[in-house]
């Protein structure tokens, strides 16, 4: 047998073969793949296409995505999950509404939604392959063979025996989980379509894999054959190669707890013709899709214009684009946003699925275009940048969709990388996202390390030292402490595609200005955080000590007609001193949104002469007042 074996490595030598035993260790998952492919009849490419669209071949150390799905072949178990009803707008004090002229809304908490079979798959790998659920979710081999043991089942049910990777289109139909020929067919393009491309990446822990790219043009008559509701596009303004679902958020009068006739749960408008929409802002959901949709159709409730689900990138429109959508926690944001909301938990540091990543920027792209926004950072914008309205709200602002949404991926999808263009005052936020780990506490339980995991965050300090504090936020910790680790604590705490105004370098070490404050973060040539950048920046005009920053960008009393009440031009808790630098995003009028009554006849847009620009502040974006600030190039002399 030694010999026998002996001889059988010898001949591979010399052959050009490299023994299993003897490939890199970083192919390890290359080889799980082409052995689990082999093992149960599935081609290689579809398996690994597949896998791609579900995690990109990640592992993510065994946690669970944002639709309780585990490994590369993203195997749902909701019960080990374990992820809750409601959403988001339960918690905290944000006001969706964020409108001054009118009550606060406090939404009720969303219901309790009943564990889906369809988010079990776990189960039915498990009875195909013998393994255990709990090592089909942690241990990426076997997770890889639970996969294409679903897959090849999938395959038997529509009754077609190939090796053609072009007769599976029905199998990957199934394995995508939609109940709709729209979502379902999404998702199977997409999978034949990294088949056609080919794609090769490293892992999060390491594995390097590669898909080859190969011409394969699948039968797709096998989607009239699958069994599923039909859907469509109408009345939904989607891309072509999206299948949008029109589910409508009502607007309708009601008469709420305390007998008083009110309405839900969003304000008609005609945008861009009344405003231009300026932004689009990204959200998670904090619940599962089918709660999530049963509230966005509550008049009672909160809206936003869409949602994305996770494990298969199917969107659902409630409110037109026209309309605004009580969705950002600041009223003059609302007026000048599209809403987007993933089925997510960021709390509870679960990861995106790669279909929702390249459905949202399909999407994006497509509303970008025809508004005319940038794709940048300025304008496309996380919940968690937008900013407070007055001094009292900002500590109860939300900060979805967390650290662990990857902004540079997400650009790359919307062909917009975010690229170095010379070191000339300026940088923009970079981090590798595989392996900034940064050390964040309280995913599962207050104190508790989160599990290890990529991120887009990169933290500041006070000096140019890991050991030193984090910066002082007083929005958020009035108390004058510094920022926490805490997931939640973005006192200290800045994204990817942020641009912020350099203050000093220092060896290894960039400090930029955030919050009146220089703030240091390590940025080693060999392994930068931040890449260069140019553009413009503010500062306070001379003689100006301070400058007030606001949270939204309101006409002066004068321009209000006699029957609007002049919204209150409250400067927040923060100090724009002279010296200090921040970068400039947009400009932006002076306007106010009144649209307090039902019938949208008397809604009216409110526009002052006041010029303001937003800057990037902090981790949110905030705005000063045109007249009190000098703008210069990046690389001006200070």
């Amino acid at each position: 047998m030694r010999s026998a074996l002996i001889l059988a490595t010898v001949a591979g030598l010399v052959l050009g073969v490299t023994p299993a035993s003897a490939e890199p260790p970083d192919q390890a998952r290359q080889r799980d793949f082409r052995a689990a492919a082999a093992e149960f009849g599935v081609p290689e490419s579809v398996l690994l296409g597949v896998s791609y669209l579900e995690s990109r071949w990640d592992a993510n150390a065994g946690t669970p995505s944002t639709s309780a799905g585990y490994g590369p072949l993203h195997l749902t178990d909701v019960l080990a999950a374990n992820a809750g009803g409601g959403t988001h707008h339960d918690k905290g004090t944000e006001d969706p509404r964020g409108d001054d002229s009118r009550p606060p809304l406090l939404p009720k908490p969303g219901p309790v939604i009943e564990q889906l079979q369809k988010l079990q798959t776990v189960n039915e790998a498990a009875a195909l392959t013998g393994l255990s659920t709990q090592d089909l979710r942690t241990i990426p081999k076997q997770n890889i063979r639970g996969g294409a043991a679903l897959l090849a089942k999938y395959q038997r049910d529509i009754g077609v025996v190939s090796d053609n990777a072009a007769d599976w289109y029905g199998a990957v139909l199934k394995y995508s989980g939609a109940s709709d020929t729209g979502s379902a067919g999404t998702f199977a393009d997409e999978v034949f379509a990294t088949i056609n491309q080919g794609v090769e990446r490293v892992t999060d822990d390491g594995q390097r894999v590669k898909l080859d790219a190969r011409t394969v043009q699948p039968n797709k008559q096998q989607l009239d054959k699958a069994g599923l509701r039909k859907s469509t596009s109408d009345n939904t303004e989607c891309p072509h190669s999206l299948a949008c679902e029109w589910i409508p958020a009502p607007y309708q009068e009601y008469v709420n707890k305390d007998g008083v006739l009110t309405y839900g749960n969003h304000d008609k408008g005609n945008r861009p013709e009344s405003q231009e929409i300026k932004y689009i802002v990204i959200h998670d959901t904090e619940g599962q899709w089918d709660g999530v949709l049963k509230m966005v159709q509550d008049p009672t409730y909160v809206s936003w214009q869409y949602s994305l689900r996770s494990a298969d990138g199917h969107v659902a429109q409630h409110v037109k684009a026209k309309d605004v959508a009580w969705q950002a926690g600041n009223w003059y944001i609302n007026a000048k946003s599209i809403g987007l909301e993933h089925e997510g938990f960021a709390k509870l540091g679960t990861w995106y699925t790669e279909a929702m990543y390249r459905s949202s920027a399909k999407l994006v792209r497509y509303l970008a275009a025809k508004y005319r926004i940038p794709l940048d950072r300025a304008h496309i914008i996380g919940h968690d940048n937008v900013p407070g309205t007055t001094p009292a709200n900002v500590r109860g602002m939300h900060w979805d969709p967390g650290p662990y949404w990857d902004w540079a991926h997400y650009f790359d999808l919307l062909g917009a990388p975010f690229q170095a263009t010379g070191n000339l005052g300026l940088v923009t936020i970079k981090p590798d996202f595989a392996t900034n780990r940064p050390a964040f506490t309280g995913c599962v339980k207050a104190g508790e390390p989160c599990t290890p995991r990529g991120s887009t965050s990169v933290i500041l300090h006070a000096e140019p030292d890991e050991n030193s504090p984090l910066l002082k936020d007083p929005g958020l910790r009035p108390d004058g402490s510094p920022g926490t680790m805490d997931v939640a604590d973005h006192s200290s705490r800045v994204e990817t595609g942020q641009q912020f105004a350099v203050a000093d370098v220092r060896g290894d070490w960039t400090a930029i200005w955030y919050l009146g404050q220089k703030g240091w973060f390590h940025n080693p040539r060999k392994a930068p955080n931040a890449v260069g950048g140019v553009g413009l920046v503010v500062t306070p005009k001379p003689g100006k000590a301070t400058v007030p920053v606001y949270g939204r960008a309101y006409p002066e009393a004068a321009a209000y007609p006699a029957h609007i009440t002049p919204q209150p031009l409250a400067p927040l808790q923060y100090t724009f001193s002279a010296g200090e630098r921040y970068s400039v995003g947009q400009a932006m009028p002076s306007e106010y949104y009144w649209a307090t009554t039902f019938d949208p006849a008397n809604h009216t847009v409110v526009r002052g002469k006041t010029k303001y620009l937003q800057i990037q502040f902090g981790h949110r974006i905030m705005f000063v007042n045109a007249d009190d600030v000098d703008v210069r190039p990046s690389f001006w002399p200070y």
